[in-house]
């Protein structure tokens, strides 16, 4: 038996790595099917991701859960038996952004209603459209690429740091390794599924913003004092953790499919 942190370090990674594919298997599963098991998984990560602001922020228990049922509000009349995702869900959201915020005077918890609920609102409308399977597993496929590249890359390659103060881990290796798988992916799913040109141009983009939200959620833990948002997880901490880098991706990914352009 080993005495060195080689051996805890393989099972935190093979902890990880169980995790992953069981939320990814989970994620697929419930795109395929679309429907109400689609929005009930991405309604539940968003009231997760909010309770976990909420702590990011300091909030009390109370105003925790304040917030949590806030957000579900909007969040209900997504359900594909109610008004789905729709501008009335829209407009129910930004609501939910004001009533929170005058209700506990904290902007920053009102804040937490459109950063958890915009990228829900966001993939249900993409999984709702049009080639709505398709386009979701895109959109997921691609943040799913972007942290697979950035870590291999890094570990890889190393080299300067991309943020030393907010992640001391990231470096610019990191970036454009998850750049690049990003790309190929929408290339494959381009040559195999035939995803509009659009898709494929702006994904170097969108895994630039993906790791933006990566940067910003280290800030707010660091700001907070803890290494996870959270520990609903295994091995990866909270859900937020988790879809970081979904949150900017979503509204833009959806732009990209709801506006009609002719590539």
């Amino acid at each position: 038996m080993s005495d060195t942190p080689q051996a805890p370090r393989r099972s935190e990674l093979a902890t990880r790595t169980l995790a992953g594919l069981g939320m990814v298997a989970l994620a697929l599963v419930a795109l395929a099917f679309g429907g109400f098991p689609f929005w009930l998984l991405a309604v539940v990560a968003g009231v997760f991701m909010m309770a976990e602001w909420s702590e990011l922020h300091l909030a009390e228990p109370k105003t925790k859960r304040l917030g949590q049922y806030v957000l579900f509000v909007p969040l209900a009349i997504m359900c594909p038996i109610a008004a789905g995702p729709n501008f009335f869900a829209l407009g129910l959201l930004v609501g939910a952004f004001f009533f929170l915020t005058i209700v506990t005077r904290r902007p920053q918890l009102g804040l937490g209603v459109l950063y958890c609920g915009l990228p829900v609102y966001a993939l249900l409308l993409i999984r709702h459209e049009p080639d709505g399977i398709r386009n979701a597993l895109w959109a997921l496929s691609l943040v799913w690429a972007t942290d697979i590249g950035a870590y291999f890359a890094g570990r890889a390659i190393g080299g300067p740091k991309l943020a030393p103060t907010i992640s001391p881990n990231k470096t610019w290796a990191g970036l454009i390794g998850g750049i690049a798988l990003a790309t190929i992916v929408a290339l494959l799913m381009h040559a195999f599924y035939l995803l509009p040109l659009r898709f494929i141009i702006a994904s170097p983009l969108l895994a630039i913003l993906a790791q933006g939200g990566d940067l910003y959620e280290s800030w707010l833990k660091r700001r907070a004092g803890v290494k996870d948002s959270g520990s609903v997880i295994p091995g990866h901490g909270g859900v937020l953790d988790r879809l970081d880098g979904v949150v900017p991706v979503m509204p833009l990914a959806a732009l990209l499919v709801v506006v009609p352009l002719a590539f």
